[in-house]
This record gives C-alpha cells, structure tokens and sequence, in this order.
C-alpha cells in the first residue's frame, strides 16, 4: 500500500536539500556581484564583453549539467551526488581567490558553475521520499532555496565594502570567494551526516532505458514552461540592476536592493506554488500563472515616454492684417483669437510621482505682426503633449507580482513531473531544469540584442509577452485536445447538457 505521510526522515531530507540548494544558488550567483566589484574599483581591467561572458558561463553549465546530474542523482542517490557536488565546487571557489587572470577567472567559474545543478540534484533527492500527494509541497519547499540569489545581491556587496574596508584595502575581496568555499564546506559535511540515501524505483535502468522519456513531447511542453518561470527569473534577477540604473537613474545599491524586490519572493512564493498545486491541482495553477504573467508583462512592456502631436489650431475667421501677437492672444484688424498658453509649470513635473498619462496642449502664433492672412488660414498651431513617467513603484509594485507569479509557477511545473514520469524524476527534472537554465544564460544575450535593435528597455517585456501568450496558447490546446479525447460528447457543447 502506497505511504500516505511522509516520515521524520523525509522531513530531515528536505530541510537539509533545502538549506544545501540555498548556500548553492548562493554561490552560481557570485560573479554577478564579485566581476562587477572588481571592475568598477580598477582591480582588474576587463572589458563589458569579457564580464558578460564571467556572469553566463556558471549559468550555462549550472544548466547544461543538470541532466547528467539527475541521471546521476537516480542511479547513486542524492546524499552522494549532492555532497560531492558542493565539496567538488569549493575547489575552484577557493582558488578564485588566488587569481585576477582572466582566462583563469573563466576556467574556475566554468567549474563553480555547477552548483546550478544542485536544483535537479534536489529534485531527484526529495521527490523520491514522499508520496505523490505531497509532490507539490515538497518540492515547493525545496524550491525555496532559490533565495540563494536573493541572499547573494543583498548581502555580499556590503560585505565587499566591509572586506575592502571601504576601498582602502582591495585586497580584501578575496576573502569573499573564500567564505563562500567554506559555507560549501560546511553545507556538505552537515549533508552527509544528517541525510539518508534512497534512489527511486527502477534505478538499475540502462541509460538508453533512462533516457527513454525524453522522447515525450511533455518534456520539451514543460521545459518551455520553466524556461519562462525560472529562466527568465534568473535573467531579470541580473537584468533588473542595468534596467533601474538606465531607465530610473537610481544608484548601484539602490538598484540591488530594488532588483532583490524580484528575486526575493520569486523563492518564498515557490513553497505557496507547492501547497496550491496540491490543494487545487497544478493544471488551475499554470493557468492562473501563465495569464498572470501575460497581463503583468503587458502592463510593463509600455516604455516611459513623452509624445508630441498636433492639437486643436486656430483659424482665421475673414481675412485680414495681424495687427498684434501676444502670448495669449491674436489680434486681425479688430477681431481677437485668444490663444491657449503653456502651463508654466506642467502637471508631470519630475517632483511629483505620476502613475496615470498626463496630457498638456497649448497654441503656438503661426503669424507675424504686419502679415496679411486669407479667410481659413492657420493663425496658431495646437501642440499636444502626452508623458508617461513609467512610475518607479509601480513597477516595482508588479515585478514584485510578477516574481510571486513565477515562484508559484515553478513549483506548479515540477509537480507535473512526479505524476507522469514517477520512476524519471532525476532525468526529467535534470532535463527540464536544464531548458530552464538555458534561458538564464540566453536571456541577457537576447535582451541585450532586442535593447540594441529597438531601443526601448521594456523590449526585454515584450518577449515576456509574447512567451507567455504561447505557453498558455500551447497549454491550452493541449488540454482541449485532451477533454476531447476523453469526453468527446461534450466537444461541441458550451456547458453539460440536462440529465
């Protein structure tokens, strides 16, 4: 009889899978903190090319190598794979420490990459000991360690600062990568001591029999999924920094903290995904997330903006000479056009906080005094003028949703797993993280690409859009198709007919 609850071991599993995730998410994320440390205080003399490619390499082989992982994690078990992992990365993040080469540099975050791949060691690990109806909880808890980033772009900056002593001791950011080698260290000793090994059903598998449910379509439907919700997290996690810096002028550490406002609940929100795909299923929850991100990103994707267009002008009522022009007035011969003059101070003042477009329209003379004009013909031209201030809380009022959406959106992807492929978590989970940590390392590629070719940030917003609009597009016919085939005397039907 299949175990309804899960025992005081499954718990253990999970909080240390949990804790171990977060201390790994923490350290795929460093270069993102550390590269750009070093060089804006003149450590090293990088160009912007070479530091892109320090922040997407962890992130590519964090993706790449989560499908090998979870293969792993379901031959040996995850108390291995995942202990070893983290004892393997301490080695290059301790050297980094030692090295300002670059070539160096690229090598070591190549290896400490692979702490991207603890999520589908972790997957693997923790599905494997509890029951299905408690998939969406656990790994929704287990997800939670996506804070990890979180924890990194608010805490290490101002440990950097401590470590330099304020720039007066540079040498001190070594200390930074050392830490982090350490609480790896740690993290995986606690592991092994406190967590019990266990490999799913059917672990003896030969390899073309584990790969075999690659072949499913649902994968590659799922991996789309998380390429949306977890991908592009990771993206705008790095994105959202350069995007408040250019958009709203505010300052580095002002920018972390508000691109954390993202990131933060993007991981707590993963363990409410877990319980509502439980409670109501994880079918409800996509579609509740994938039309949330469609609404949010819309909403986002208008730039600020300040338009000019003509307005309402002013013609002469019979011919005539102007005789006179004023700043609110047109006098021909005798008759008098008054004009409407610009406020001197225009509602969208950059003092005030706006949320709504605002329109300003004024008249402007066309004529000169002394000038002969026909019946009909324009006196003042009408300007129009419309500004959208792009409200810096507002947005980061709905990034915050937006991160909450793709928390919940997270968890209800992975719930989807256990429940078809319940003896492939590992290889699935690995296949499907990796599409997911794919669009981690695309993304600011092809962000930067569309900001380039449109000038416009919010551009990054328009792919969100559109993403999400096919996601739920696919999703859609796939289940339509689905209540077809299983009820195909209700396929022409608006509602259940009468018994």
């Amino acid at each position: 009889m299949e175990q309804q609850h899960p025992t005081g071991t499954a718990y253990r599993v999970l909080f240390f899978n949990t804790l171990a995730f977060t201390v790994c998410f923490a350290g795929w994320v460093l270069n993102g903190v550390l590269v750009t440390f070093l060089m804006d205080n003149g450590i090293v003399d990088w160009t912007l090319v070479q530091a892109g490619w320090l922040l997407g390499i962890p992130v590519l082989t964090g993706s790449v190598m989560r499908l090998p992982l979870g293969l792993l994690t379901d031959k040996i078990g995850g108390r291995w794979v995942f202990g070893g992992l983290m004892l393997f990365c301490a080695i290059p993040l301790f050297l980094l420490s030692t090295t300002t080469s670059y070539s160096l540099f690229l090598i070591l975050s190549f290896l400490f990459g692979l702490l991207g791949a603890s999520f589908a060691v972790g997957v693997g690990f923790t599905s494997v000991w509890f029951p299905q109806q408690w998939q969406g909880r656990a790994l929704g808890i287990f997800g939670v360690g996506n804070i990890g980033s979180a924890i990194t772009t608010m805490v290490a900056p101002s440990l950097l600062i401590r470590l330099t002593g304020n720039g007066t001791e540079p040498d001190g950011w070594k200390m930074l990568p050392l830490i982090y080698a350490g609480a790896l260290v740690v993290m995986a000793i606690l592991f092994m001591v406190f967590t019990s090994n266990k490999k799913p059903e059917g672990a003896g598998k030969t390899l073309k029999a584990a790969l075999q449910p690659l072949k499913s379509l649902r994968v590659w439907r799922f991996g789309l999924y998380y390429f949306l919700v977890f991908g592009c997290f990771v993206t705008f996690s790095q994105w959202l920094v350069s995007y408040f810096l250019n958009v709203y002028n505010t300052g580095l550490v002002m920018a972390g903290m508000l691109a954390s406002c993202f990131s933060l609940p993007a991981g707590l929100f993963r363990a409410v995904g877990g319980w509502l795909s439980d409670k109501f299923g994880a079918r409800k929850v996509m579609y509740g997330v994938l039309s949330a991100s469609l609404v949010i990103s819309f909403l986002l994707l208008i730039p600020r903006m300040e338009i000019f267009s003509p307005g309402a002008g002013i013609m002469a009522a019979q011919a005539g000479t102007v005789s006179a022009v004023s700043a609110d007035m047109i006098t021909v011969d005798n008759k008098q056009y008054p004009l409407q003059a610009r406020a001197a101070h225009p509602e969208d003042s950059s003092r005030r906080q706006l949320i709504f477009p605002t329109k300003e329209s004024w008249q402007e003379a066309a004529v000169q005094p002394g000038e002969q004009v026909t019946k009909k013909q324009i006196l003042a031209t009408g300007v129009t003028r419309i500004y959208f201030q792009a409200n810096i809380w507002v947005f980061v009022g709905l990034i915050v949703l937006m991160g909450m959406a793709w928390g919940i959106g997270t968890a209800a992807v992975f719930k989807h797993i256990p429940e078809y492929f319940p003896k492939e978590v590992g290889i699935v989970g690995g296949m499907v993280g990796m599409i997911g940590g794919l669009g981690g390392f695309v993304g600011p590629i092809l962000f930067g690409y569309l900001l380039q070719l449109t000038g416009l940030w919010t551009s990054s917003w328009l792919f969100i859009c559109l993403l999400s609009a096919l996601c739920l597009v696919w999703m859609h016919a796939v289940i339509t198709r689905m209540m077809k085939k299983g009820a195909p005397h209700l396929a022409d039907k608006f509602e259940i007919p009468h018994q």
